[in-house]
């Protein structure tokens, strides 16, 4: 174990034993929540993950397609990352993880997608199955869905089509926007005003700390902010807001764009959603006074710290950024006594 673990752990253990840790409620999906996640439980027993539903590729998208139930991809993706460190959380998280290698129509499919689809089914409840897959796996902290319908994401794309590239076409689906070759000027879902998971919302309502971000930024922390209850929830809440800045630009969805630029299309998408601390790593940021200025617009201060993985890949390491969430919970005050 590393000396910054054990100081980690040490931090962790203390506040546990005075009872003093935050309700923190983190929103987004796919590998930049299940980065969120796997720092937060770190260094706070009281977790939700609250995860988008609108993945149309993959193994995902052929049982949403077959079995017309929510994409289970991304919500199976927290649950893996909020397993603990010990054996059994380890193993359950490389379970659900697994995909099958097949020649016939298994091949592809993760584990835990079926077992996910297997619990709705047997209980018809999305929440219940979803915290009972959570207990199977020991999991710290509980996942749910954004919404309880399935969701299309659509984007307005200019120069979508290379011959055109001063047109803006709709460019329909999770996984195409992800890659589109265009600018993305903004998205919404289909349907328009899709209801919100009651506990989502009030998760949110009830937190100390909402995290938002990082992640996929059109198709993944966006789409949060279109679901009109859970944006509601996210703009009155008495909590305070972090904002989770990728560590590069997003191939294809976000080529090009800067820190700033990230900021100001959220605030396109949600202009009345107010953030306290925007989180971002020193090295990602060329510009630290025009993220400050886009920062301070959106109500907030920048908080730079080393999150990144020391392998020089484009992504976070659970216990530095855990050690930034930390710092800036105790440094920015507190709503009222943590639970």
């Amino acid at each position: 174990m590393t000396i910054r673990s054990n100081r980690l752990r040490r931090l962790v253990g203390a506040r546990t034993n005075r009872g003093a840790q935050p309700k923190v409620v983190a929103l987004g999906g796919g590998m930049g929540l299940s980065a969120s996640l796997a720092a937060l439980r770190r260094i706070t027993g009281d977790l939700t993950a609250v995860v988008t539903v609108a993945d149309d590729g993959g193994s995902s998208g052929r049982l949403r397609d077959e079995l017309g139930v929510l994409p289970p991809g991304d919500l199976r993706k927290a649950l893996a990352a909020l397993c603990g460190d010990d054996d059994w959380g380890q193993t359950w998280a490389r379970v659900i993880q697994h995909r099958f290698a097949s020649e016939g129509e298994l091949h592809g499919h993760a584990v835990g997608n079926v077992l996910i689809v297997a619990l709705w089914e047997q209980l018809g409840d999305h929440v219940k199955a979803l915290d009972l897959v959570g207990k199977l796996l020991g999991a710290h902290g509980r996942v749910l869905p954004m919404s309880a319908v399935p969701l299309e994401l659509q984007a307005y794309v200019r120069g979508h089509d290379p011959a055109s590239p001063d047109e803006v076409s709709t460019v329909a689906g999770q996984a195409t926007v992800a890659l589109t070759p265009g600018e993305v000027q903004s998205v919404h879902l289909v349907p328009h005003d899709p209801p919100a998971v009651p506990e989502a919302v009030e998760a949110v309502m009830d937190a100390d700390w909402v995290v938002l971000g990082p992640g996929s930024w059109f198709s993944s922390v966006i789409p949060h902010l279109l679901v009109p209850d859970l944006l509601k929830a996210l703009t009155e809440t008495k909590a305070r807001r972090v904002l989770s800045l990728n560590l590069a630009p997003q191939p294809g969805e976000t080529d090009g764009f800067s820190p700033q630029r990230h900021l100001e299309v959220l605030a396109r998408h949600a202009p009345k959603l107010a953030f306290d601390v925007v989180l971002a790593d020193e090295a990602a940021v060329p510009d630290q006074s025009s993220l400050c200025d886009a920062a301070k617009r959106l109500g907030g201060t920048v908080e730079l710290a080393p999150v990144a993985a020391t392998d020089g890949a484009p992504k976070h390491d659970p216990e530095l950024l855990a050690a930034a969430y930390d710092r800036i919970f105790r440094m920015h005050g507190r709503i009222g006594p943590w639970r």
